[in-house]
């Protein structure tokens, strides 16, 4: 007489929390400034708010915008605000770094409105694998965020997750 497979895993208590679930949606791009200097690398006022002023603003409609100056520039701190005055009416979210930087400023916004009311003293699993660019930083605040309330939180996947938190 053959046994009967059970599926442990779908029978269990476990919460399986995927931050891909909480990407947001929308066009990221970046802005990098370097060829607004002179050279790549000297920011002369009059030229670059030239440059700030013929831009077409338009273009970052409901966009996600990372500022950046990919040469070794140094660049006054008002230069990004002034690009960022611009962009305020277009883009959702504007942030100066890399486009790694910007998804982990969207991703802390998201986490940071997360209602974890459903994890209390319950055993959750953060998924590790996903197909969107989901940054490291997340994973960190997924886990500092949900262990205030989780029985215990794992790593991975139900067949081969590795423990991070159990409560005392």
């Amino acid at each position: 007489m053959e046994k009967e497979i059970v599926n442990r895993v779908a029978q269990s208590k476990l919460i399986t929390f995927n931050l891909e679930d909480y990407y947001p949606i929308g066009e990221r791009m970046v802005l990098d400034i370097k060829d607004w200097l002179y050279e790549g690398f000297i920011l002369r006022e009059k030229e670059f708010r030239s440059h700030v002023e013929e831009h077409d603003w338009t273009a970052y409609q409901n966009a996600y915008v990372a500022l950046q100056c990919s040469s070794d520039a140094i660049i006054p701190g008002w230069a990004f605000m002034l690009i960022a005055s611009k962009l305020q009416p277009y883009a959702k979210k504007v942030v100066q770094g890399s486009l790694e930087d910007l998804e982990t400023a969207l991703y802390q916004t998201v986490l940071d409105q997360l209602d974890v009311a459903e994890f209390t003293d319950k055993p959750v699993i953060i998924k590790g694998c996903s197909n969107k660019p989901v940054p490291e930083n997340a994973y960190l605040m997924a886990v500092t965020k949900i262990q205030e309330v989780a029985k215990s939180v794992m790593y991975g996947e139900a067949c081969s997750s590795v423990p991070l938190y159990k409560k005392k």
